[in-house]
């Protein structure tokens, strides 16, 4: 492979592998990760082979001590990683984009300001587990914190989301997942931050319980449906009789 050609997988490898941890403060992280699935390739004597993960977290770069730290100290024994180099190439890659940019003549991208829904996964029944969606849209650029709320105070355990999804217009939409058991007395919300909001917004959900019949409505209901039964005696009785009548009439000949 051609020199150039391997500098700028290289440089795209590193960096699609390695990205600042902090959500919307990325510029203010302390470490980057390696997340998602990730593809190590190698050119040597013996050829090119490939590995992948299973898109667990395998390691990070401490960027106060710019070294490598494995999720587990295996992963460092089967291979390696070079932080001092990994930080010089997304410098480099950086410096790059910004020279690309300034030669196409292109603007910064505007801040979209996304669109969110909550709604359950399926029908909510009182003490029966479900599941909770905001759906966010309109996600541009795609830098985003979906959190959810319990009666006002963070919920962690039981969130999950999806990545960034494509939409046709090149905006991005999400969706954040909590697992619950609805109870009438728990409300939640699903807050949303991007740069394109002034402030934070919240999405707020809550089981609808349906109000409890007063006296006289239960009364009224009560009194109809003894009214439409005694009817449909009636009706019947009537019907009956008639049948009766007609039957009676038809087993007597006419005279010859």
């Amino acid at each position: 492979m051609p020199r150039s050609r391997a500098l700028i997988l290289g440089v795209l490898a590193l960096t699609t592998m390695l990205r600042p941890c902090g959500g919307q403060d990325d510029i203010e992280a302390d470490h980057i990760g390696n997340y998602g699935i990730n593809v190590y390739q190698s050119y040597g004597s013996n050829g090119q082979f490939t590995f992948e993960f299973d898109g667990d977290g395998e390691f990070y770069v401490d960027l106060d001590k710019k070294e490598t730290v494995w999720r587990l100290p295996e992963f460092g024994q089967l291979t390696s990683f070079d932080p001092q180099g990994g930080l010089q190439n997304i410098a480099t890659a950086k410096h790059n984009l910004d020279i690309l940019i300034k030669r196409s003549n292109s603007t910064p991208a505007t801040n979209e300001a996304p669109a969110a829904t909550v709604f359950p996964k399926s029908p909510v029944l009182l003490g029966q587990p479900n599941t909770l969606i905001c759906f966010v849209d309109n996600i541009f650029p795609p830098v985003i914190s979906i959190t959810w709320l319990r009666n006002s105070k963070p919920v962690t355990e039981g969130v999950y989301e999806t990545s960034f999804l494509s939409n046709p217009d090149h905006s991005f939409h999400k969706m954040s997942y909590l697992t619950f058991v609805p109870s009438d007395y728990d409300i939640y919300d699903c807050k949303v931050e991007h740069w394109g909001l002034d402030e934070p917004v919240l999405k707020h959900w809550e089981p609808e319980i349906p109000a409890p019949m007063s006296e006289l409505t239960e009364t009224v209901v009560c009194a109809l449906g003894l009214s439409v039964g005694l009817i449909g005696i009636v009706v019947g009785t009537i019907f009956l009789i008639k049948g009766l009548r007609s039957g009676g009439t038809s087993r007597h000949p006419g005279p010859l």
